[in-house]
């Protein structure tokens, strides 16, 4: 635990499970009212499942993004970072009523896909003014819990809704917390006809948690030197004043840099530069996350972006010595950023996450650690049976690959204690002897009666949950299709059906010469461990090349994973021994 938590008494205030929390208080006014707002005084645990892993930690860190819904990510992180966050940076949706389309590009061919369900919201930026509000009140509460006291949070908004957010972030962190309202103005953006004085600028909110914050004047080269009056700080009057020589006279000099002000005069990304940019919708250029950077958060301080994107803060987080973490709801996003961090090539290692849709049909072993943590079970220090406690009942998690069915209860049933059970029930005879809670993704439906059939003598209560059905918060994937073989001291992929994507081709009638086509990405790890993902090969190809679909293997190949990324940005896996 930081020192910075322990600052706040946060190891007084951790309960024993996230559900459990609950969040500081909001200041209270200015209050900005809509249509729904609902308080937000606590949330639920999350957990994250990592699928890939990328180079090594350093002083014990390994940079981190995630896959999933924000609100959900920040739920997953409230558990070891509370209060321990430096600084943080979000570009959120701005109600811009804009629909952004994404461009999927087929090697060889272009096309413009509608997005999924999964995807819409993000590229859609189409809401009703309360949905928007309560959205991101949410989220800037979750944000602030994960702050640390002297840490500070910019907000990158538009003229859509920067009046609104100020509003709710003077509610949210005091309007004395108020910093700075950054203008960013992108000089070079191409104007329509329009009506009226063209929009050519964005406000970033800038608000610090606490009394105290990180602050460094940034200077920016002149285009031709000045001649200026040299200002000195005087300690009795505690104001700037003009510096003088000892004969009194006013002493100039020349001034090749200046201190930048509140408007940002940089700009935007066009679609004719050729080095940054990514391909995907409202990325932001490098040199403006340099400058937040810069000025607001420290070398080797910790930065969070919930927005990610494309991944700009991040990358320069990299390149210039800051940790990381970030996030977005986005799986193109995911994609987009991972493949921009490992060319970045920084010496802190990265990890990549799910939080929530977990892929847990192909490896049971895997689901029930991330199902345990998802129901933020007490571990057991030894049984044989039981796979945790919660709430004073003794817990099992069912097969998850399938119904549960009473097949499944005999392990249960033969590991009672009956000789506990007798004691107990001599004891009190009125009460259960034991409270058990069967964890499911879909059961038959007397398991309850049955379980407490096979029981007798002795009366249990049993309680079943049905993961399906009681969380249907928690969202679980299946894979698509490829077949993978040996050959010649080759890994081969023999072919790949991408689901989805074959789906949306066809609608478009589409015809794909081969599975090539329609993948952007290749990654395999020679000696999987049946956990972590490590791959040794990474085949990203140019935009108009191919993956190579066939990979020497090494001699001291054992269990191979191969990771097939399609051009939606949906993996799929598979293992092959060497």
């Amino acid at each position: 635990m930081s020192d910075k938590q322990e600052s706040l008494g946060l190891d007084e205030q951790k309960a024993e499970r996230v559900e459990e929390y609950k969040f500081e208080p909001i200041r209270g006014y200015p209050m900005l009212n809509w249509r729904g707002k609902r308080p937000f005084n606590s949330t639920q645990f999350f957990p994250a499942q990592i699928k890939e892993m990328h180079g090594e930690e350093v002083d014990g860190w390994r940079n981190k993004i995630f896959w999933g819904d924000n609100l959900q990510v920040m739920s997953h992180l409230l558990r070891e970072h509370r209060g321990a966050i430096d600084f943080v940076y979000i570009d959120p949706p701005f109600d811009s009523k804009a629909d952004y389309s994404k461009t999927i590009r087929i090697r060889s061919k272009r096309m413009m896909t509608e997005q999924t369900n999964f995807e819409e919201k993000q590229y859609a930026d189409i809401w009703t003014n309360d949905e928007y509000l309560q959205f991101m009140f949410e989220r800037l509460v979750i944000i602030r819990e994960l702050m640390a006291p002297d840490a500070t949070i910019m907000v990158h908004l538009d003229w859509h809704k920067a009046h609104h957010i100020r509003c709710i972030m003077d509610e949210i962190f005091g309007p004395s917390n108020f910093i700075n309202e950054i203008v960013w103005h992108y000089y070079n953006k191409m104007q329509g006809n329009i009506n009226r004085f063209a929009s050519n600028h964005d406000n970033i909110l800038w608000y610090r948690k606490g009394e105290s914050f990180h602050f460094e004047k940034v200077k920016e080269e002149r285009e031709k030197p000045v001649t200026q009056i040299k200002r000195e700080w005087n300690p009795e009057t505690k104001s700037l004043v003009n510096a003088r020589d000892e004969n009194g006279n006013v002493i100039y000099i020349e001034s090749t840099h200046k201190t930048i002000d509140d408007v940002w005069r940089m700009s935007m990304l066009q679609p004719a530069d050729k080095v940054e940019p990514t391909g995907y919708p409202t990325q932001k250029p490098e040199a403006l996350m340099e400058r937040i950077l810069e000025a607001a958060a420290p070398k080797g301080s910790l930065v969070f972006d919930a927005f990610a994107g494309s991944g700009s803060l991040l990358a320069v987080a990299a390149k210039t010595g800051r940790r990381f973490i970030g996030a977005d709801i986005n799986l193109g996003a995911i994609q987009t950023m991972t493949k921009r961090l490992l060319a970045v090539g920084s010496p802190t290692g990265l990890e990549v996450n799910n939080v929530n849709n977990y892929d847990v049909f192909r490896n049971p072993a895997e689901a029930k650690p991330l199902l345990a943590d998802a129901l933020e079970l007490q571990p057991l220090e030894s049984h044989g049976v039981f796979d945790g406690e919660k709430d004073g009942r003794m817990v099992k998690i069912m097969p998850v690959n399938r119904l549960a069915t009473k097949a499944d209860l005999g392990e249960i049933v033969a590991g009672f204690d009956q000789k506990a059970f007798q004691r107990r029930q001599d004891e009190k005879p009125n009460q259960p002897v034991e409270k058990i809670l069967l964890v499911c993704m879909g059961h038959e439906p007397d398991l309850k009666a049955e379980l407490e059939l096979q029981a007798k003598p002795f009366k249990i209560d049993v309680e079943v949950v049905d993961i399906l059905r009681d969380k249907s918060q928690l969202e679980f994937k299946r894979d698509s299709e490829a077949k993978l073989k040996i050959d010649d001291g080759e890994l081969v992929i023999a072919n790949f059906y991408p689901m989805n994507l074959l789906q949306k081709l066809s609608l478009q009638q589409e015809e794909v010469g081969e599975w090539r086509e329609l993948v952007d990405s290749v990654m395999v790890d020679w000696n999987y461990d049946g956990a972590i993902f490590s791959p040794a090969v990474v085949d990203v190809p140019d935009k108009d090349e191919f993956v190579s679909g066939r990979y020497k293997v090494p001699h001291d190949a054992g269990t191979i994973l191969v990771k097939i990324t399609d051009l939606l940005s949906e993996s799929w896996e598979g293992e092959i021994n060497g």
